[in-house]
């Protein structure tokens, strides 16, 4: 009896779940972060929880016989990488969050896709295809029609507004953050290697902000800020990251960065279970966007 032969996934159907697994931790992350403000200072939660990630990135490595040798170009892009997705981003998003509602921050961050877009063919001419400018388009269409209630309601105070500058800081930084990741995988750095020597990179970094700026050096020892600490650094970071930019190499930051539009509908059923939350409408229809959206941009052909 023969046995059967084994079918390889296609890319796009790996690129569905690596998309969809990193939705899923994402889209828990916004709640888990909640759990992380108060006593510790965001800067420090920042550097406990890529720091950890970090370490394990590297003991990863080691175990696994994987080299941690970058050349020197492939260490700036790190070290740019590091800077703009871990150190600066990271630190924008912590301080908006303690000022606005997650959805809204969010909702800011479904820009990633289109911002992408814009960056590389600034930066690095790289072409798009329409179907990956619509698809971006129907992201950011469809998170603000499903995330919209929670915008309008927000009350424009100093506070507010703040938040919002704080998010799109956050937003922006990660884009530029993506873009040296690229410079990374041009000059041939390794995913799992150049990633951990980013974490590194953004937790020395913030480490240093919060020793010039005096914070306070401490942790929070509550199982929840524990818990939360150990899902942030181990699934909202080394999980996550690493699919995210063995997906951008493999199918694009634009599609990747996708990841962004379908964290909100993910965010918003997690605070309909732990915070009875209730939506109504509108954010069917946001959510049946941002698939359509996704499907355009699995569909289009990869950036050139």
């Amino acid at each position: 009896m023969t046995r059967p032969a084994f079918v390889r996934p296609s890319a796009a159907t790996l690129a569905i779940v690596g998309v969809g697994i990193c939705a899923l931790i994402w889209g828990t992350t916004w709640y888990a972060i909640t759990w992380q403000l108060g006593t510790v200072d965001p800067i420090v939660s920042c550097v406990w929880r890529f720091g950890l990630a970090a370490l394990i990135l590297f003991a990863g490595c080691l175990a696994t016989g994987r080299s941690l040798t970058l050349n020197r170009t492939q260490h700036l892009a790190a070290l740019g990488q590091g800077a703009f997705v871990f150190a600066v981003s990271y630190a924008f998003v912590y301080a908006a969050e303690g000022l606005v509602a997650s959805a809204i921050v969010a909702v800011i961050f479904a820009a990633l896709a289109f911002l992408n877009l814009i960056l590389f063919r600034v930066a690095a001419g790289q072409k798009a295809a329409a179907l990956s400018w619509m698809g971006a388009g129907l992201g950011v269409i469809g998170v603000v029609v499903l995330s919209g209630g929670e915008v309008v309601g927000a009350k424009m105070e100093p506070a507010a507004v703040m938040g919002i500058v704080f998010a799109v800081i956050a937003v922006c930084s990660s884009t530029v953050g993506n873009f040296f990741s690229w410079r990374g995988q041009v000059a041939g750095a390794p995913v799992i290697p150049s990633t951990a020597w980013a974490m590194a990179y953004g937790t020395g970094l913030l480490a240093l902000y919060g020793l010039i700026t005096g914070v306070s050096w401490s942790i929070d020892l509550s199982a929840g800020y524990l818990l939360s600490l150990l899902y942030l650094s181990v699934f909202g970071s080394v999980v996550a990251f690493v699919l995210y930019f063995t997906i951008a190499r493999a199918r694009g930051y634009a599609l990747a960065s996708y990841i962004s539009a379908l964290t909100p509908p993910i965010a918003m059923l997690v605070s309909v279970v732990f915070e009875d939350a209730r939506f109504g409408w509108t954010a069917l229809i946001g959510l049946l966007l941002v698939l359509a959206g996704q499907g355009l941009l699995i569909r289009a052909p990869k950036v050139v």
